[in-house]
């Protein structure tokens, strides 16, 4: 990989062919099952398992809300796009609320106040997230994330 900062002078340097290059790892088998981040889940106040591949643009995790159970308001400079696996609820967006169940996908804008409730007293709720946090953190942009 080249250390060459590009400008906009430098576009005709634009190559006209790639050459894929494969990383060691292309599966994360069985993510559910023994890959709790425990720190990220304790500051998130739910359990989060953190999806462990090589992407350099996005971030995929696993989370879930218990029955009945909230997560911490916050916001974060990432975009994030929730698929929901499992559950009922609704998420508040700044002063929207924002009703899901199972099957539905939810977009947080980045820096956009959140947080998340499992409306479900016994079951509990489970998303699949993507975010773009990798890209800003590997464009030298900042990726952080605030708690209320």
């Amino acid at each position: 990989m080249t250390t060459k900062k590009f400008s906009s002078a430098d576009f005709g340097e634009t190559k006209s062919s790639l050459q894929a290059h494969l990383p060691q790892v292309l599966a994360h088998k069985a993510v559910e099952k023994d890959n709790i981040s425990n720190t990220f889940s304790k500051e998130r106040k739910h359990p989060v398992h953190i999806v462990n591949l090589p992407s350099n643009s996005i971030s995929m995790t696993i989370g879930g809300l218990l029955p009945g159970d909230r997560s911490n308001r916050h916001r974060h400079s990432y975009e994030t796009l929730a698929y929901i696996l499992e559950g009922e609820g609704y998420s508040m967006i700044e002063d929207q609320k924002i009703e899901w169940q199972a099957g539905d996908v939810i977009y947080i804008p980045n820096w956009a106040w959140h947080h998340h409730v499992n409306t479900n007293p016994t079951s509990p709720a489970k998303y699949l997230a993507c975010e773009n946090a990798p890209m800003l953190q590997n464009l030298g942009q900042l990726a952080i994330r605030e708690e209320a």
